[in-house]
């Protein structure tokens, strides 16, 4: 039987940490009341060298904003780390990593929602449509380095 650690097999984990350095987390709370909701891309986290990363958020309060839209990538595919999603689905405690936040308590699929980014490809969220006008949420992004140079930080 597969041994499990906060979702993750450890087998699993092992072979990632020993190919990739092993794991570290950088995290961004953004609040959409605080810091601002308008349209355009917020970048969230600064990528250099080439990285393995993991990305999520956790709503820590509801979004608002009739008809905003979200969703988080690089720039190119803006909607590759996490689909497009409304932004009113966006709940307190929802777990975001695709086009369906995750009800309380939120399953965050670690191992099928893994990428590659390569070249310093910045991180960045997205709200189109509409501006968001209050909300905010935990963004969590686990990464290991897979170049020497490789490297996450909020942004």
């Amino acid at each position: 039987m597969a041994e499990y650690r906060n979702g993750i097999a450890q087998a699993a984990l092992a072979a990632i940490q020993t190919a990739a350095g092993g794991w570290q987390l950088a995290r961004k709370t953004y609040s959409f009341a605080v810091q601002g909701g308008a349209q355009g891309t917020i970048n969230l986290f600064t990528v250099t060298g080439s990285v393995f990363v993991q990305i999520f958020g956790v709503c820590q309060t509801d979004l608002a904003g009739a008809l905003a839209t979200v969703e988080v990538g690089i720039v190119g595919n803006t909607a590759a780390l996490i689909a497009q999603t409304t932004g009113t689905d966006v709940d307190q405690y929802t777990t975001w990593q695709d086009a369906t936040p995750e009800a309380h308590p939120g399953a965050v699929n670690l191992t099928g929602r893994a990428f590659v980014l390569t070249n310093g490809a910045d991180v960045g969220m997205k709200i189109s449509t509409a501006a968001l006008t209050a909300g905010a949420i935990d963004f969590y992004c686990l990464w290991a380095p897979l170049s020497a140079d490789g490297n996450v930080s909020a942004a």
